[in-house]
């Protein structure tokens, strides 16, 4: 329920947080961003869908297929594959991105964690350059290093935030990452369209697979290259634990996490807020993945269409984003992504009345999509800053990041289930209506400020 926010003193900026540092900070957002962007939300899905169905015996170019791949034996509908791919993703990171998180609470080197875990994603994206003819399974086994090593740099790299200003701050830095993220995926996605819109030949189905292969190779280099920034100009805030050092990282880490898992009931309301986050995070990043694979399975709908869409999308997230930083300074950062999570129930709705084969509709809902995206992560975000125990960011944002960036499971889940009972990409998407309900019941029956008091910190003026 709502609470009646009483103005809090700021606190000051972490020692030691320079502007230099915070763009460094910003820098790695512009550089993972390419992953998320041209790989998971555009070229992926569609790619492995196509390999996944000349797997199976399909035409390449055909209209439908109802073939099958036989991963490990298992039966699985080649339309299918790649939301189970995802789900498996996340199972595998609920063990892997805690643990991750632990380690990097226990290091004094967090740099070299960021580092390791960018270059072997990066490194599995560009091996995407082998997945040719009917390899879906090195496709996915790539998929799942990348997926979940994207996932394990992005523990570390939010840990940076609390430490890189006060919590009258956060929301506007962590907005300025998301925008700015936005950007430099955007950017990438432009030069990919320049490619596949220059390159591409009418009916000729095999080039245009291979020019979605190497947008996806490209996206690795990017991340690659430009995460060489970030770790230049970071600079690293060892936490108390890792200063009193001894002991071997690893097996500290777990024995951490550990005692964090026996702690955590100690913060209930920090659960309940995450609870929250990973239901209506669920529906977002499953509207995201699976975007593309919808426009192009059910809505029928051009490769090049999509990316326009996409790109759309990204250069009105960077604004949308500022944007509901800026309204959060007014009416906090709760209440924001609650109107935010209205409006996607709202974008739901209008994606399941598109009609097929039409361009401009999709286009539209894709620009009301960027308008709310950006802004409903980046205070998601920042707010889940102000609930974290001090001296634990890296172990609780990895609980957070199981279910962000493109590592939900239960929404893709429930998408290929209905799926393959059905054969409709519309009926799976209005499974998706219920996470973004639920989300908005329970985030809006969190005491914010009282969640924030018990976890030792001081509240934002507003909330």
């Amino acid at each position: 329920m709502a609470e009646t926010v009483t103005p809090a003193v700021a606190e000051p900026a972490r020692p030691g947080s320079t502007r230099r540092e915070r763009t460094g900070w910003y820098l790695y957002d512009w550089a993972n961003s390419a992953f998320q962007t041209t790989v998971i939300t555009v070229f992926l899905g569609p790619f492995l869908t196509t390999v996944a169905e000349l797997a199976a015996g399909c035409e390449l170019g055909a209209d439908s297929c109802d073939g099958s791949v036989h991963p490990l034996g298992i039966r699985v509908a080649a339309g299918s594959y790649y939301p189970y791919l995802i789900s498996l993703s996340v199972f595998l990171t609920v063990f892997v991105l805690p643990v991750v998180g632990a380690v990097a609470d226990r290091s004094r080197h967090k740099k070299r964690l960021l580092a390791l875990a960018a270059f072997t994603g990066a490194a599995a994206t560009i091996g995407f350059a082998f997945v040719t003819g009917e390899r879906y399974l090195l496709g996915g086994v790539l998929f799942l290093i990348a997926n979940i090593s994207f996932g394990a740099a992005v523990v570390v790299y939010n840990s940076f935030l609390p430490q890189l200003g006060g919590p009258d701050e956060r929301d506007a830095i962590s907005s300025r990452g998301w925008a700015i993220g936005y950007l430099g995926g955007g950017l990438l996605l432009a030069l990919n369209l320049v490619a596949v819109t220059l390159l591409s030949e009418e009916g000729n189905d095999q080039r245009t697979l291979d020019l979605a292969r190497w947008s996806i190779v490209s996206a690795g280099v990017w991340w690659a290259a430009f995460t060489l920034l970030p770790l230049r100009w970071l600079r690293e805030h060892p936490t108390a634990a890792a200063l009193r050092g001894g002991g071997n990282v690893l097996t500290d880490g777990f024995r951490q996490l550990g005692r964090t898992l026996r702690e955590i009931k100690a913060y209930p309301l920090t659960l309940f807020f995450l609870l929250a986050f990973l239901v209506f995070n669920d529906g977002i990043q499953t509207v995201i993945t699976l975007a593309s694979q919808y426009g192009t399975e059910e809505l029928r709908l051009e490769q090049s269409t999509l990316i326009v869409t996409i790109l759309l999308v990204q250069f009105l997230a960077f604004g949308g984003a500022l944007a509901l930083g800026a309204l959060a300074r007014r009416i906090g950062a709760w209440k924001t992504v609650l109107l935010s999570l209205v409006l996607w129930t709202g974008v739901i709705i209008a994606a399941f009345r598109l009609p097929a084969e039409a361009p401009v509709p999709f286009m539209i809902l894709g620009g009301c999509i960027g308008l709310v995206l950006g802004g409903s992560q980046a205070l998601s975000r920042s707010l889940f800053s102000q609930l974290i125990p001090t001296g634990k960011e890296g172990e609780y944002y990895g609980f957070y990041e199981i279910s962000d960036k493109g590592t939900s499971w239960l929404g893709p889940l429930a998408f290929g289930l209905v799926f393959q009972l059905t054969s409709s990409y519309r009926v799976g998407l209005v499974s998706l209506l219920i996470f973004f309900v639920v989300g908005f019941a329970l985030l809006a029956a969190v005491p914010i400020r009282r969640a924030i008091i018990a976890a030792g910190n001081t509240p934002p003026r507003v909330l």
